[in-house]
């Protein structure tokens, strides 16, 4: 099914339910409203789907589901205090979400607060240990802080437990490069097998890279496409 087709059936249980006169009418159109936002998030219709969140959450404010995916549309429209509010009310209703801590790891990150944005990151693998992208994230804050050690330390632990873990692999290559580690780089490098890591635009702002780590891919990348030889490390 397509994110129209299914934002049009969702529509069609909204129009035909929102009037009924029953104690189920809340929980059913609430949940249309949030499901049509987010399909209409996923076809880019922001402000459309933001109307959709906000409906649900009139309807039943008892639901976290609206709030938390409202946080992610505020967070990927830039609207990194309005995304936290969310987030934090997420968690003070269900303080052992994991995604909730992960989300603020995501807005801390995307702010530049470092330490707090590993914090979060941490408290999400604690309450779930296999949620591997929350501990890649982990490795990403600790990097962009300057803990380049912890960070790559991290990486290898979690290439360990997942050989095929692409987004780890992508940043520990270019984390050897600035190090000047041009051979595991390129060994590490050659094992991703994502083409959306060698995409700068896809890069900053989808995945959304701190920007310490996408300067060093870019600038191994570029060195792999011109031949040129690395610049020797002091």
């Amino acid at each position: 099914m397509d994110f129209q087709e299914e934002e049009r059936l969702w529509t069609e249980l909204i129009d035909k339910y929102e009037g009924v006169d029953a104690n189920w009418r809340a929980d059913i159109v609430g949940r249309a409203y949030g499901n049509r936002g987010n399909a209409r998030t996923r076809q880019g219709k922001m402000d459309a789907a933001l109307i959709d969140y906000n409906k649900a959450i009139a309807i039943c404010p008892w639901s976290v589901d609206p709030v938390l995916n409202r946080g992610v549309l505020y967070e990927n429209t830039g609207r990194y205090d309005e995304a936290l509010t969310d987030y934090r009310t997420v968690l003070d209703a269900a303080p052992n979400d994991p995604s909730g801590w992960n989300n603020m790891g995501n807005v801390s990150l995307a702010m530049g607060k470092w330490d707090e944005a590993a914090n979060y990151y941490q408290r999400a693998v604690q309450l779930a240990p296999a949620f591997s992208f929350a501990a890649a994230n982990r490795t990403l804050a600790l990097y962009a802080g300057g803990k380049t050690n912890e960070a790559m330390r991290e990486m290898r632990t979690l290439l360990r437990r997942y050989p095929d873990f692409t987004d780890p692999r992508a940043a520990l290559a270019a984390a050897e490069w600035e190090l000047g580690q041009i051979e595991r780089a390129e060994g590490d490098w050659n094992r991703v097998d994502d083409p959306r890591y060698a995409d700068r635009q896809w890069l900053r702002q989808t995945r959304r890279w701190p920007a310490r780590l996408c300067d060093a891919l870019e600038a191994f990348l570029d060195v792999r496409s011109t031949g040129k030889a690395a610049p020797a490390i002091s």
